[in-house]
């Protein structure tokens, strides 16, 4: 069965049988009726999607899923505050290897995850992470709305992208990031 990424040649052979009946349209006409049967508006929006599906193919067969970073933490109360309370993430799971033991635990919002740590060797206090995102000028909202004793971060224009910075209370760093539409 074949997919978007087979657009040219179903719009190749959609003209061959037009023609066949004695119909005639451009490859273009072509393209962009079959841009329609995939749900796009035009030819410009589907060749865009499959141009990024082919740049993100690996030859190898290989493809990468969202990385997970771990983020050192001294204080699951504090965290929590930071994280659940302020970021507005929610608990996945938690693990301890006992009673009195450290922390692992995973957090997410709207498909971020990240994994919070009290043990020593998982992570370096002091980290810095970049995370993509959409919406950023309603997140930024919600965090001022939030009225957080600690933090008010700000909407930085850093010209091809629109940037707001947080930093945790184990001095970590997350920059929220949205690119600009050109």
């Amino acid at each position: 069965m074949r997919d978007h990424r087979d657009a040219k040649a179903m719009a190749r052979a959609m003209r061959e049988a037009l023609a066949e009946r004695g119909l005639t349209i451009t490859h273009s006409e072509a393209l962009e009726i079959v841009a329609r049967q995939f749900g796009t508006d035009n030819w410009n929006i589907l060749s865009a999607q499959i141009g990024r599906e082919e740049a993100a193919a690996d030859p190898g067969g290989i493809a990468f899923e969202q990385a997970v970073p771990i983020v050192r933490i001294f204080d699951v109360a504090k965290a929590h505050e930071f994280y659940l309370g302020f970021l507005g993430f929610a608990v996945d799971w938690e693990h301890r290897y006992g009673d009195n033991f450290p922390l692992y635990t995973q957090v997410s919002r709207a498909g971020l995850r990240l994994h919070l740590s009290e043990h020593a060797g998982d992570a370096t206090p002091g980290g810095n992470m970049c995370v993509y995102m959409k919406g950023i000028r309603a997140f930024q909202a919600e965090l001022i709305a939030k009225n957080y004793r600690y933090m008010r971060p700000g909407l930085e224009d850093e010209g091809t992208r629109l940037e707001v910075t947080v930093i945790d209370p184990f001095n970590n760093r997350i920059r929220f990031m949205e690119l600009k539409q050109p």
